[in-house]
C-alpha cells in the first residue's frame, strides 16, 4: 500500500486497503481464487476486481467505513459491465466469492484479536 499521505483522506486509504486485502484472500493458500488474471481490461481481471470491490464494500459496511466515490471505480465500471453482460450469473458468482473473502477476513481478524488476548493474559 502506498503511504496514507497519498490518499484523499483516511476513508479512501482504508477502503483501498480493504480492497487490496480482498485480493489477498484469493491466493491458493487462502481461498484459492483464479488469480492468473492477466492484464487490465480482460474479463478475468475485471471479474477479480469486481470480487475485491464487493468484498471491500461488505467490509467497509461492517467496519463503518464510508467508501464514497473513487476515480478508480469509474475506470473499472466499463470492464465490470462487459463481464456482467457476457455472463448472466457473473454478479451472483462474484458476490458469492466476495462473501467468502469477507468472512475469511473477518475470521482472520477475530483470530488475531483472540491471539493477542491470549498472549496478554
Amino acid at each position: 500500500m502506498p503511504s496514507k499521505s497519498l490518499f484523499n483522506g483516511e476513508t479512501e486509504y482504508y477502503s483501498t486497503l480493504l480492497h487490496e486485502l480482498s485480493h489477498w484472500t484469493g491466493h491458493e493458500s487462502r481461498l484459492d481464487r483464479e488469480l492468473n488474471t492477466g492484464r487490465f481490461g480482460n474479463e478475468a481481471y475485471a471479474f477479480e476486481e469486481l470480487v475485491a470491490e464487493l468484498a471491500s464494500t461488505f467490509l467497509c459496511a461492517h467496519l463503518g467505513v464510508h467508501q464514497g466515490y473513487q476515480e478508480n471505480h469509474a475506470r473499472y465500471l466499463k470492464s465490470w459491465l462487459k463481464v456482467l453482460k457476457d455472463d448472466s450469473k457473473a454478479l451472483m458468482t462474484a458476490a458469492a466469492q466476495a462473501e467468502k473473502a469477507y468472512k475469511f477476513l473477518c475470521a482472520f481478524g477475530q483470530k488475531s484479536v483472540d491471539n493477542r488476548e491470549t498472549q496478554a493474559a
